[in-house]
């Protein structure tokens, strides 16, 4: 990205969730866009299940790096960010579509117009949310069936945007999807 490119994408003043499962969430897919919207300038939370540590992984098997998480999703609400990501890792994303708060706080930021930048099997989440309906989507290839299910368009690209959603299939795709979600998260 360029020079100018950089600057048009400024997050400056943008408040950003990046979602944390206790266990199980994609490092890469975690730690990538979170330096990307902070070397950007938005001011980024991580949130999670419960606060204290998260351990992450590497290609869904093998033990990562922990990460703090800052506040729980029920000390927060969509009101209070800009833009959301949810990263992947199945372990993470089965997690965090299972607790409530995380399933709400997306389904809010999503219904309320807010982007959201959500990777490999995140769209889980999206699924859960009940806001795929309509949607034109990508995710980790094993979750079409899911997807078309609630309603929404598959798409086997390495991202897409739809509106405030920006999807994306696996880690190979980190570089279009960091592009994509500070563009999307700047326009907001």
């Amino acid at each position: 990205m360029s020079d100018s490119e950089h600057e048009a994408h400024s997050l400056e003043g943008v408040t950003v969730a990046v979602f944390i499962a206790p266990e199980g969430t994609e490092e890469i897919e975690f730690t990538e866009p979170k330096d990307a919207v902070s070397e950007a300038g938005a001011t980024v939370d991580v949130l999670g299940i419960e606060t204290g540590e998260a351990r992450t992984v590497n290609n869904d098997l093998e033990e990562s790096d922990a990460y703090e998480v800052e506040k729980t999703f029920d000390d927060v609400s969509a009101d209070d960010y800009d833009a959301v990501i949810v990263p992947g890792g199945t372990v993470g994303a089965d997690t965090l579509r299972a607790n409530e708060d995380a399933v709400e706080l997306l389904r809010s930021h999503v219904t309320a117009g807010k982007p959201a930048g959500v990777i490999c099997h995140g769209p889980w989440l999206l699924v859960e949310a009940d806001v795929v309906d309509g949607r034109r989507l990508t995710s980790y290839p094993s979750l079409q069936t899911d997807v078309r299910n609630a309603g929404g368009e598959w798409v086997n690209e390495e991202v897409i945007v739809d509106d405030n959603l920006v999807t994306s299939r696996k880690p190979d795709d980190l570089e279009a999807f960091c592009d994509s979600i500070r563009e999307a998260f700047a326009a907001a």
